[in-house]
C-alpha cells in the first residue's frame, strides 16, 4: 500500500500484480540469477585464487576481463533497471519476496551447468520457497 499522493495523507491503493508487473518483477529476478551464473562462470575460469597485496591486481586484471564477469555486470546493471520498473508499478512488499524465485532458479541452473549438488534438503527448500512466493504474490 502507498499514499495515493502528497495531498491526500489518508488515502491508501494497493499496488497490484498485473501481467505487466510481474512480467518485469520477473524479468528482473532472471537477469538477476542470469548474473549470478555468468559470474560464477567467470570465477571458475580463473580458478580458486587468494586475495593478497602482491597478487590483487594480476587477480583483479584476470576476473574483470572474463566475458562471463562482464556479462554477469551487464545482467546486473539490466536486472536493476527492469527492477526500478516493476517497484514503480509493485509494491516492494510484494516485489521483493519474488527476489527468492532467483535461488530457485540458480540451484537448477547450477545443478546443471556446473554439477552443484541439489540434495533432498536442498529441493524442500526450494518447495518453502516455491509455496512462500506463491502464497506472498495472491495475498
Amino acid at each position: 500500500m502507498t499514499p495515493a499522493s502528497a495531498n491526500e495523507p489518508s488515502i491508501l491503493i494497493v499496488q497490484s500484480m498485473n501481467p505487466i508487473s510481474f512480467t518485469c518483477i520477473v524479468i528482473g529476478v532472471l537477469l538477476n540469477a542470469c548474473a549470478q551464473l555468468l559470474l560464477k562462470a567467470g570465477v571458475n575460469a580463473v580458478g580458486h585464487f587468494d586475495m593478497t597485496p602482491a597478487n590483487i591486481l594480476p587477480v583483479g586484471f584476470r576476473i574483470a576481463t572474463q566475458w562471463p564477469i562482464i556479462g554477469g555486470l551487464a545482467c546486473y546493471v539490466v536486472s536493476v533497471v527492469v527492477w526500478i520498473v516493476g517497484l514503480s508499478r509493485v509494491d516492494v512488499s510484494v516485489a521483493y519476496p519474488m527476489l527468492s524465485l532467483g535461488y530457485v532458479v540458480n540451484a537448477f541452473a547450477a545443478w546443471y551447468l556446473f554439477g552443484e549438488v541439489l540434495s533432498v534438503q536442498r529441493l524442500i527448500g526450494i518447495g518453502i520457497i516455491l509455496v512462500g512466493v506463491a502464497v506472498l504474490a495472491r495475498g
